[in-house]
């Protein structure tokens, strides 16, 4: 926290300076304690409160010096109080006629310590030394001739001694006075500390909100990125080895132009539709991206059932594909089934694109226990010209995919030639309950 004062003794809450409004309102309070003391010496001075006062020009100075170091009072709060503390007694023993005020300004003194000094033991240690000093000095300086006078002049009237009373009454006026002033200055430190830790939790659920907005968009950003990656990848791959092969063949064996034009347009028809599948969702304000059940990550139909027609799509860009189920197939949530088969579209994409046609693909999707596992496999090939190196983006999209259901991903090129893509999908994932495991070597 800036600009605060340091606070060695306390808890480790450090409470801001006082700002230039509120200096300026400690002089302002200082000078009207001031005009109120002259106005209430002059009275008590005619009322004939002592039978011998002081000279008024050494009232004037005691009452200065009481309400002036009032200006300070929360810039050198125990100093303060001290200087108020020693002129309050020098009015009282030099007879000056002036009782209200100058208590007004010892309470305030007193006050702003526990309200306002950074170092809590100082704190407490002043305050207690001010109050047993005072307290010796009225029973001794003060109430000893009180005492005498009752004793000789008054009877008792009552149940006590007219000297006792007054001794009682004198202590129970100083106990409220003193105990006032320290409870209400500790109030107002703790009640200080307690703002500043309301003030301290809003901003940081503030933070905390705004962090969870960016958070949401930029998981919004990406879950849109990967599907438009998902549907445009892997048709655009199919419809360009389908292109190719029809202007190889266009000359020599038209009917299969024919056919791969027209698995060109079944793909390019599919990815329309699949879009605008996907936009109608993004559009629809009663279907949310996101619910308590999961993320709403799939505008699409497809899953594990419609593996066969993605491996026939690879069949007509003249792959040799295989899809091989091990285990007793079981129903699969909607989102475990879509990850499923965008894994192994995602597999089919990148085998087209870096192995070439003259690729084998075998899939095998196998039912476990305890999880469901999809392995896709190329035998390698030759791979398009101008192919590359790939970015990578397609083992981050499933990576992705399978740490919203708690999956393991491994992925990487294969001993004895060719790349492997192995998903493991826990049985009963729900989304998010768990991280994601990537093993990568050679990236996509």
């Amino acid at each position: 926290m800036t600009n605060s004062r340091v606070d060695a003794l306390d808890d480790g809450w450090l409470r801001p300076r006082p700002s230039r409004r509120e200096y300026r309102a400690d002089v302002i309070l200082a000078i009207v304690i001031f005009a109120l003391s002259l106005g209430s010496l002059e009275l008590y001075d005619s009322a004939g409160f002592y039978p011998d006062p002081a000279p008024p020009w050494l009232g004037v100075i005691m009452v200065f010096l009481q309400s002036g170091c009032l200006a300070w009072r929360r810039r050198f709060p125990v100093w303060v109080l001290i200087v108020s503390a020693v002129v309050f007694m020098g009015v009282q023993i030099l007879q000056v006629p002036e009782v209200l005020f100058s208590n007004i300004a010892f309470f305030i003194a007193m006050y702003t310590v526990g309200a306002w000094s950074g170092h809590r033991r100082r704190a407490m240690v002043s305050r207690v030394i001010v109050i047993v000093a005072m307290f010796v000095w009225l029973f001794s300086a003060l109430l000893g001739t009180a005492f005498a006078q009752a004793v000789a002049d008054m009877d008792v009237v009552g149940s006590v001694t007219p000297a006792l009373a007054i001794g009682l009454v004198t202590v129970v006026q100083n106990l409220l006075y003193f105990g006032g002033a320290y409870y209400f200055g500790n109030r107002a430190w703790t009640a200080a500390r307690e703002r500043a830790a309301l003030q301290d939790r809003t901003d940081q659920l503030a933070e905390e909100r705004e962090r969870t907005a960016a958070q949401a968009v930029s998981l919004e950003r990406l879950r849109i990125a990967r599907e438009l990656h998902d549907v445009v990848a892997h048709h655009v791959s199919v419809m360009g080895v389908q292109a190719g092969a029809a202007r190889r063949v266009l000359q020599r064996d038209p009917q299969q132009a024919a056919e791969s034009l027209s698995a060109i347009e079944s793909s390019a028809r599919e990815a329309v539709d699949e879009l605008h599948r996907m936009l109608t969702t993004l559009r629809d304000d009663s279907s949310p991206s996101g619910d308590a059940s999961g993320p709403a990550d799939e505008p699409s139909t497809h899953g594990v059932e419609q593996l066969h027609d993605l491996l026939d799509d690879a069949r007509s860009a003249g792959l040799a594909a295989q899809l091989t189920v091990v285990g007793e197939p079981r129903p699969l949530s909607a989102l475990v089934s879509i990850t499923l088969y965008r894994v192994v579209q995602e597999a089919i994409t990148n085998a087209i694109k870096h192995a070439g046609t003259s690729a084998a693909i075998d899939v095998r999707l196998r039912y476990r226990d305890l999880s469901v596992e999809v392995e896709v496999t190329d035998s390698g090939g030759t791979p398009k010209r101008g192919a590359g190196q790939g970015s990578g983006l397609g083992i981050v999209g499933m990576r992705e995919r399978l740490s919203a259901v708690g999956g393991t991903l491994e992925a990487g090129p294969r001993t004895r030639g060719g790349y492997l893509v192995r998903a493991d999908i826990p049985a009963g994932a729900a989304p998010a309950t768990a991280t994601t495991t990537l093993t990568e070597s050679g990236a996509r």
